[in-house]
This record gives structure tokens, C-alpha cells and sequence, in this order.
């Protein structure tokens, strides 16, 4: 048994989440400010999207080595040292001349990022109850998700106010803060039944969360649109509470996780799923018909419920396919394809943006969701039918035997 005690709120989990809000706040912070740092270098548009693109092929290449590591070095250790990684390449964009040095330096930021954001999931799930998973996992994501809505405003912030080089420094210091937080997570050691079971093999990918993977790779189709086409599209609507708008989602992300993984837990997958992607439908389609303020804050509520109660559920759910030891494979697959679905989000919904318009990025989205809805009920009722059949079967063999 990995888990400190019954408890969700031990003061392992409180640390494992604050280091972890942490390490996505500097994220968030150089998002907005980075693309300005690398106009100043004299880089334009092509260059800020090679910066972007290297960096998530460099987390997504590094993923899944985390496994396997993980059956040779302490996951702790390793977290530790992904957020160092992190840390040293914040704090060494300061230095960057020139833009060949800035892609080194994204490099290994990447692969600091593709190993903390792996095993800060997995020590999570470590250290609460398995029977409440879904529920921890949840509270887990709240400090992403306020996080991911301070950080940009934060990194903003820092620049009008100073400069680069205390926006990089001040960033590196945040995550020394969040390895001092993780020297402190503590889980119990794994017995020896569960080390005979590792096989310490290199995955690629944990083929049994392949399903899910899929659906958070359509999701993360969906997010690309919001994250890279919103505030282009606002202009075009004449929409001026952008920032407002992305508040709005992180709200309602963070007011729907503290109820759905308990749901979850109860009732299972579909009582999250289904009508979290019927929401997000509601949301982008309020989004792409929208003519006032209002409907453009009343489409972020809804979106914001419906990706912040999926998000965590379809986590959990990858997580619960596998064995204890397997976690980091499950995540790194769940990372990578979203991740991916991300970045191919944001190239297939541009080409949508550059032949129809911005608004068209939001039917599109919506179908993705519309997708992801169809084929889950489809796997679903497959599923259950699957069940009937074998119950029957079973039945009908102990009828045999007696």
C-alpha cells in the first residue's frame, strides 16, 4: 500500500499540489512574454512558433523515459530533478543572444517539463486513497487551474513593471521554491511484490489507456482552438474582456473539480463524461453564435465546466487502467496525446482560421467534441453490452455445474 493514510489531505498532497501549481504558474508566465523576449532578439512569427514547437517535442520525446526511470532512480528524486532542469533553463533565457541559443535552452526546459508534469501525477495519485482517486486527482488539478490563470497575468505584470531579466530570475526562483516543496512530499515505500512486477521495459506508449489517450487528444484539438485563436477572434468580434473570459473558465474549472471527482468515485466515468462534453458543446457553440459581452463570459462558464470536470476524470481514468508501477507510463501517454492534439489543434484550426474565419475555429471545436461525445457512447454501450453477455454466460455455466 503506497498511500500515507485514508486521508485526502495529508501534508504530502498539500505539498505535491502546491509545487506542482507552482511549476504551471512559471509556465503560464512565460507564455504570453516569451514571444516578446524573442521579438527584442529580432525573431518574428516563424521563429516564435519553432520556440513553441521545440519545446513540446522535447517533453513529449521525454515522457516516456519516465517509466522506466522510475524503476531505477527514486520518482522523487526525479521530480526534483525535472524541476531543477526547469529551473536552471528559466533562469538561463536571460543569457540567450541570439535565437539558435534560446531552442537549446527550450530544449532542456521541455525535458523538465515532460518529467515534472509525469511524476507530479503520479505521486499524486500515490499518495491519496485509491478509492478516492477521482476525488484527489480533482483537488489536484484546482492549483493548475488558478495557477494557469494567475501565471500570465503575473509574467504581464512583471514585464511593465521591470524587465526581462527579473521576469526570467524571478520565474527561477518560484521553482526553487517548488523543489523545496517536493524534498517534503513523502510516500511509503512500495513492498517487494510490486518491484518483482516491473518489467522495467522502454514504452513508447501504455497501450491499454490508448482509448482514453484518443479522447484527450480530440479534447486537447478543442483547447489548441481557445488557447491560440481567442483573443485574434475577440478583436474580430470586438470583444474587449479577454482577459476576463479566460478568468471565467479557470472559475468554473475550479468550482466543478471540487465536486466532480467525488462523482467520479461514486458514479463512475459516464456521470462525468457525457454531460462534461455536452457542455463544452454548449460552451463553443454559444461562442461561435456570439454577438454581446454576455454571450462571450456565459460560453466560458459552460466550457470552463465542461473541460475542467473531463480533464481530471479521463486522468484518473488512465491511471486506473494500469498497475501502480505503470503510472508513469499511463501519463506520459495521456501528456503526450494531449499535448499533441494540442499542437495539431493549433496548426489544423489555423488552416480552418486562414480559408473560413476565427468564428469557424468554434464550430470545428464543437464537432471535436461532438466526436468525442459519439464515440465514448458508442464504446460505452458496447461495454455494457459486453457485461450483460458475460454475466449471461456466467450464469448459464454455474446452471451447468450445479
Amino acid at each position: 500500500m503506497t498511500t500515507i493514510n485514508n486521508k485526502i489531505w495529508s501534508l504530502s498532497f498539500v505539498f505535491v499540489l502546491v509545487s506542482n501549481a507552482l511549476v504551471f504558474m512559471t509556465f503560464e508566465m512565460l507564455l504570453p512574454t516569451l514571444p516578446l523576449f524573442i521579438t527584442a532578439l529580432g525573431g518574428g512569427a516563424s521563429q516564435v512558433g519553432l520556440v513553441t514547437g521545440i519545446f513540446m517535442l522535447s517533453a513529449i520525446l521525454t515522457r516516456p523515459f519516465a517509466g522506466i526511470l522510475a524503476t531505477k532512480i527514486d520518482k522523487k528524486l526525479l521530480l526534483i530533478l525535472g524541476i531543477f532542469l526547469m529551473a536552471l533553463s528559466t533562469g538561463a533565457y536571460y543569457l540567450s543572444n541570439n535565437i539558435s541559443t534560446l531552442l537549446l535552452i527550450r530544449l532542456i526546459h521541455g525535458a523538465g517539463f515532460g518529467l515534472a508534469t509525469t511524476y507530479f501525477a503520479t505521486l499524486a495519485a500515490e499518495i491519496v486513497p485509491k478509492d478516492r482517486r477521482g476525488e484527489g486527482i480533482g483537488y489536484f488539478g484546482v492549483g493548475e487551474t488558478v495557477a494557469i490563470s494567475v501565471g500570465p497575468m503575473v509574467g504581464i505584470m512583471t514585464l511593465e513593471l521591470y524587465d526581462f531579466q527579473r521576469l526570467f530570475f524571478g520565474g527561477m526562483a518560484v521553482l526553487f521554491l517548488a523543489i523545496i516543496m517536493a524534498i517534503f512530499i513523502k510516500i511509503a515505500p512500495k513492498g517487494k511484490k510490486v518491484d518483482k512486477q516491473v518489467s522495467g521495459k522502454f514504452k513508447l506508449l501504455e497501450k491499454r489507456v490508448l482509448f482514453p489517450a484518443l479522447l484527450i487528444f480530440l479534447i486537447g484539438i478543442a483547447a489548441g482552438g481557445i488557447m491560440s485563436f481567442f483573443s485574434l477572434y475577440a478583436i474580430e468580434k470586438d470583444f474587449t474582456q479577454v482577459g476576463l473570459f479566460f478568468l471565467l473558465i479557470a472559475a468554473a474549472t475550479f468550482v466543478i473539480r471540487l465536486i466532480s471527482g467525488k462523482l467520479f468515485d461514486v458514479y463512475g466515468l459516464p456521470v462525468i463524461l457525457i454531460p462534461g462534453s455536452i457542455l463544452s458543446i454548449v460552451g463553443l457553440i454559444i461562442l461561435y453564435v456570439a454577438v454581446s459581452d454576455s454571450m462571450f463570459l456565459i460560453a466560458a462558464i459552460f466550457y470552463g465546466f465542461g473541460f475542467g470536470a473531463i480533464f481530471p476524470a479521463i486522468q484518473t481514468w488512465c491511471l486506473n487502467l494500469v498497475e501502480e508501477h505503470e503510472h508513469e507510463d499511463a501519463m506520459a501517454t495521456f501528456f503526450n496525446f494531449f499535448d499533441l492534439g494540442i499542437g495539431g489543434g493549433s496548426f489544423i484550426l489555423g488552416l480552418v482560421a486562414t480559408v473560413a474565419s476565427y468564428q469557424a475555429v468554434y464550430l470545428v471545436a464543437s464537432i471535436v467534441y461532438g466526436l468525442v461525445l459519439v464515440i465514448y457512447l458508442v464504446y460505452f454501450v458496447r461495454k455494457r453490452q459486453s457485461n450483460k453477455h458475460s454475466g449471461k454466460r456466467e450464469e448459464l455455466k454455474n446452471q451447468a455445474i450445479n
